[in-house]
């Protein structure tokens, strides 16, 4: 699930506008590309300047849009130069609600490449997913990392102030029939099943972060 809680902000490195500007950059390439008149072509990209001449984003340049893409910790975003135009293109990498034919997701079709995915999550909503599982809720993909935080090549996938890492046996899902994608900057993504759920029986692991320790809880 993609629960909120307040915290430290994921965007560790940035400060000031360039956290406003990289929220716009999230709303407007995941969620509001059509309410802000903004075209996204079928890889989720959308033309920089396009951006930047929306009213409230005028104040910023394209030199700010290239430090937020570079500094963001996540690296959420990818920026390319259009090979027809020459003009400067920009997409989220992963969160989006909006319908993305071709994301360049990478099918995982090998569990020794990801055995155990891992999402986190907060004590809060373990209760439900116990029950439940995990939902994509009204995104398109439930959001999970190839390993824990502060393991090798992970960088984004969970929010850094998670009490709760799950672990999902991907053979087990994959062998059920549920899919699972490698995003650009290595998250792990998944539509579960036919409901939009991972269920509990795909679950390997599940621990509760208490400081330094941590607690196995049952499911």
């Amino acid at each position: 699930m993609a629960e909120k809680k307040p915290g430290r902000s994921v965007h560790s490195r940035l400060s000031g506008l360039d956290i406003k500007l990289s929220k716009s950059l999230s709303y407007i390439l995941r969620h509001g590309a059509e309410k802000e008149g903004i075209r996204l072509d079928e890889g989720g990209f959308a033309f920089v300047d396009d951006i930047l001449a929306r009213p409230h984003l005028k104040r910023f340049t394209f030199t700010d849009v290239e430090r937020v893409v570079a500094d963001n910790d996540k690296q959420r975003f990818s920026l390319i130069i259009d090979k027809d135009t020459g003009r400067s293109k920009i997409r989220a990498n992963q969160g989006h609600t909006l319908e993305i034919p071709d994301l360049e997701l990478i099918p995982l079709t090998k569990p020794k490449e990801v055995p155990i995915a891992v999402h986190g999550t907060y004590l809060r909503s373990w209760e439900m997913i116990r029950v439940q599982g995990l939902s994509r809720m009204k995104r398109n993909h439930i959001h999970l990392a190839p390993g824990e935080p502060g393991e090798s090549g992970v960088i984004s996938g969970m929010r850094s102030s998670c009490e709760v890492l799950i672990g999902i046996d991907t053979a087990k899902a994959l062998e059920a029939g549920i899919k699972f994608f490698k995003s650009a900057n290595n998250v792990i993504l998944s539509p579960g099943n036919e409901k939009g759920l991972i269920p509990p029986e795909f679950f390997r692991t599940a621990v509760r972060l208490k400081g330094q320790t941590r607690e196995q809880l049952e499911f």
